[in-house]
């Protein structure tokens, strides 16, 4: 069963690898704005999964370059996740607010639904 999870992962990859999105356009005031609110956002995910690659390839075709965490091996992240967002489930989206709150945000359509309304081309 593992040989086959790790499989299927590897075809997922190979099938982002080559279908990869164009990434959209802003002028580089507004890229700059997105990416000064985007260092208060961060994507937990796990390489191979096929819902963090969809949430990915959001990222892409929104032009979006965030923090990504990897979650699946032992360590701090994993940590993070599992104890501040409340479940180790990914991808999971975690947003800081300027008044300091952070918002946990689960289950990749929701994520790519704010990032599409909130950084719109």
């Amino acid at each position: 069963m593992k040989f086959i999870r790790w499989l299927l992962g590897r075809i997922i990859l190979l099938v982002n690898w080559l279908s990869w999105p164009h990434p959209g356009v802003r002028t580089a005031q507004q890229q700059q704005a997105v990416e000064a609110t985007l260092a208060h956002y961060a994507l937990y995910q796990f390489h191979a999964c096929p819902f963090c690659v969809k949430v990915r390839r959001a990222l892409r075709r929104l032009n979006l370059p965030m923090t990504l965490r990897d979650a699946k091996a032992e360590g701090p992240f994993r940590r993070e996740l599992a104890q501040q967002g409340g479940t180790l489930k990914v991808p999971c989206l975690r947003i800081e607010h300027p008044d300091g709150r952070i918002e946990w945000l689960y289950e990749s359509n929701d994520i790519i639904a704010h990032l599409e309304q909130r950084f719109p081309l």
